[in-house]
C-alpha cells in the first residue's frame, strides 16, 4: 500500500510496504534514521518514541508499536528532526548536556523526544509526561531537572512548521491506495460494509495492544482496516446529562473530556499506561479487548454506561457490563464493531481505585470502582465493578444488594465487604493470588467509606514522587505495591 507523510520536514511516500510494518523497523532498515531505538518492542520503555502531528496536534507516540498506514497524512519528527535544520540543540537537549541527564545514551533519544513534545504543548507535568520512558543508569533526577530548566525557553522556531502542514500538500492522488485485504476507512459508514463482508478481519486503531501480536506473537493480521481515519467515531459529546464518546476517541482525549466533570475517572485514565500509550489507544479498543484486566470498563460499569455496536446498518445498544460474557468472549455478532459508549456526566459518588505494584506504567492486580448514591442516610442505589477479579469486568452484585435500603454506616460497608466473597472467586497469577485479590477488594469498599466521609485515603506512595526529585535511580519501582 501506499502510505505518504511528513518525516522530519521532508515530505515522504512509502510504497510496496506491509500493512504491518512498524514504523520503527522502516526508520531503521529503510531510511538509515537509527536514533529511535528498539528496547522493549512492545511501548514500554519509551526508547522509540517520535513526534506525530496531525489537525489534533502534536503528541508522542512509541514507534515499535506504530503501523506505517497509521501515519498517513501525518507529519513524524524523529530525534534526528529535534535539532535545528542548521544544527542548533533544541532547548531540551542543551538542558540535558547541562543537567549531565544521560549516561549511556541508548533511551536519551526517547526522552529528548518526549521533552521536547511537551515543551512544544507547554505541559509540566513532567512526572507523567516520561511515565514511559525507561532509563536504567543515570536516574531521574537530573532528567527532570533539565526538563525544567527548558520550560522557560521558546519553542524552536522548526518545531511548529509541522503543525502547518496540510496532508494534501503532501502527496495528492495517493492517499488511500491500499494493499489487498487492508484497508484504511474514512468514515464509519465505509468501515460497517467493509467489516460485513469481512467479519474475521483484524481492526486496528491504537494498535497499543495489536501491535504486540505482530512484534511479539509474529503473527499476520490479514485482512485488516486501520481505523485512525474514522473521523465520526472520534468525538466526544455532552448532552442531555451524557458523555457521548465515539470508539476512536483516545484515552489522552477521553482523560481531558472527563477530568472537569468525573475527576476520579480522569485520574484513572491518568494511570492508564504511560503518555505515549494514551496518545495511541482507544476507549473502543480498550472495551472491545475483552480484557478482565482493562481499567476503563470498572469505572464505565459504575458508571452505568451503555455501549453501541454496529453491524452494516444496524445499531444497537446494551448495558456495558452484559457486552462481556467470558474471558475473551463478548456479545460482538460477525462483523459488529464498538461504535462508541454513553455514560453520565455527574456522579458525585463515583471513586477509582487501582492497585498496581507501580503507580505509572503498571497492569491493574485490581481495579476498583464504586458509585454509591446515599439519600437521607441511606443507600438509594449502588453499582460496584471490579477488573481483576473474574474471567471478565463484573459487578458486585451482591455487595450492592447488601448496601441499597440500609443505612450508610461503617457495619453496611463492612457487610457488603464480606458479601463479595460469594460475588468473586478471582484466579491466581503473577501479579497478584485470589487471596490478595479477595481482601484488597474488600478493603476497598471500606476505603470507600472513608473516602465518601472526608477521611484522607491517599496511597503514601505518592509522597515517593519527591524522591524522584532527590535522586532515586528508579522510583516507580520502589513504590510500596498498591497501599490501601
Amino acid at each position: 500500500m501506499t502510505v505518504a507523510f511528513l518525516l522530519n520536514g521532508t515530505p515522504v511516500e512509502v510504497e510496496g510496504a506491509a500493512p504491518t510494518r512498524t514504523l520503527l523497523d522502516w526508520l531503521r532498515e529503510e531510511r538509515g534514521l537509527p536514533g529511535t531505538k528498539e528496547g522493549c518492542n512492545e511501548g514500554d520503555c519509551g526508547a522509540c518514541t517520535v513526534m506525530v502531528t496531525d489537525a489534533g496536534g502534536s503528541r508522542a507516540l512509541n514507534a515499535c508499536i506504530l503501523f506505517l498506514p497509521q501515519l498517513d497524512g501525518k507529519a513524524v519528527r524523529t530525534v534526528e528532526g529535534i535539532a535545528g535544520p542548521e544544527g542548533q540543540m533544541h532547548p531540551v537537549q542543551a538542558a540535558m548536556v547541562a543537567q549531565h541527564g544521560s549516561q549511556c545514551g541508548f533511551c536519551t533519544p526517547g526522552f529528548v523526544v518526549a521533552m521536547a513534545v511537551a515543551h512544544l504543548n507547554g505541559a509540566r507535568d513532567h512526572d507523567d509526561q516520561l511515565a514511559g520512558n525507561l532509563c536504567r543508569c543515570t536516574g531521574y533526577a537530573p532528567i527532570i531537572r533539565a526538563a525544567q530548566a527548558a520550560e522557560a525557553q521558546p519553542v524552536p522556531g522548526w518545531m511548529k512548521t509541522d503543525s502547518d502542514f496540510l496532508s494534501a500538500q503532501i502527496s495528492p492522488g495517493v492517499r488511500g491506495q491500499e494493499a489487498p485485504g487492508s484497508i484504511s476507512p474514512r468514515d464509519s459508514d465505509a468501515l460497517a460494509s467493509w467489516y460485513l463482508a469481512h467479519p474475521d478481519a483484524t481492526l486496528i486503531a491504537g494498535a497499543t495492544d495489536v501491535g504486540l501480536w505482530v512484534t511479539k506473537g509474529l503473527r499476520d493480521l490479514a485482512p485488516v482496516a486501520f481505523l485512525n481515519g474514522v473521523e465520526d467515531l472520534k468525538g466526544v459529546e455532552a448532552q442531555g446529562g451524557q458523555f457521548h464518546v465515539g470508539a476512536c476517541v483516545t484515552i489522552a482525549a477521553l482523560r481531558a473530556a472527563v477530568a472537569q466533570r468525573l475527576p476520579p475517572f480522569g485520574e484513572l485514565l491518568r494511570r492508564y499506561g504511560s503518555e505515549q500509550v494514551r496518545n495511541a489507544a482507544t476507549i473502543g479498543g480498550n472495551i472491545a479487548n475483552g480484557s478482565p484486566i482493562g481499567d476503563g470498563p470498572p469505572a464505565l460499569i459504575a458508571l452505568g454506561a451503555t455501549l453501541h455496536l454496529r453491524q452494516g446498518d444496524r445499531m444497537r445498544s446494551l448495558p456495558l457490563e452484559d457486552f462481556f460474557l467470558d474471558y475473551r468472549k463478548q456479545d460482538r455478532k460477525p462483523g459488529e464493531f464498538v461504535a462508541g459508549v454513553s455514560f453520565p456526566d455527574h456522579a458525585p459518588g463515583l471513586r477509582c481505585y487501582k492497585i498496581s505494584k507501580r503507580f505509572d506504567q503498571d497492569i491493574s492486580a485490581v481495579c476498583g470502582c464504586f458509585n454509591v448514591d446515599v439519600e437521607g442516610g441511606v443507600v438509594a442505589s449502588a453499582r460496584i465493578a471490579f477488573g481483576g477479579m473474574a474471567g471478565v469486568p463484573k459487578r458486585a452484585s451482591l455487595a450492592e444488594a447488601a448496601l441499597v435500603g440500609q443505612p450508610w454506616t461503617r457495619a453496611t460497608a463492612a457487610a457488603a465487604a464480606r458479601a463479595m466473597a460469594a460475588d468473586f472467586t478471582p484466579l491466581s497469577d503473577m501479579r497478584a493470588s485470589a487471596a490478595y485479590r479477595l481482601v484488597v477488594a474488600q478493603n476497598l469498599m471500606i476505603r470507600y467509606f472513608h473516602d465518601l466521609a472526608g477521611v484522607p485515603v491517599t496511597s503514601p506512595c505518592r509522597a515517593m514522587r519527591s524522591i524522584w526529585r532527590s535522586g532515586c535511580r528508579r522510583w516507580r519501582m520502589a513504590r510500596s505495591p498498591g497501599l490501601i
